[in-house]
């Protein structure tokens, strides 16, 4: 497998990191107001880590989004 290709259950959390450029924050800030490394931000954000329901929350409000609206992932679950 190339570099580049993903693996089939991982995606890319792109809404996420959206979310946060929005805000204008930092994998770093945002990190900090979650109470997570700068790498965790950055493996969610990169589709290498999938994170507690407690953690989802946390980056939630601290981006003012709503769970759907970072985390669920719409269409079918296979593309």
């Amino acid at each position: 497998m190339k570099g580049d290709e993903m693996k089939p259950n991982q995606k890319k959390n792109l809404k996420m990191k959206a979310a946060r450029a929005l805000k204008g924050m930092s994998q770093e800030e945002l990190a900090k107001a979650v109470g997570v490394t700068r790498q965790t931000i950055g493996m969610i954000e990169a589709g290498d880590y999938n994170p507690t329901l407690n953690l989802c929350i946390a980056i939630c409000r601290t981006l003012d989004q709503t769970l759907d609206g970072l985390f669920w992932s719409e269409g079918n679950e296979s593309d």
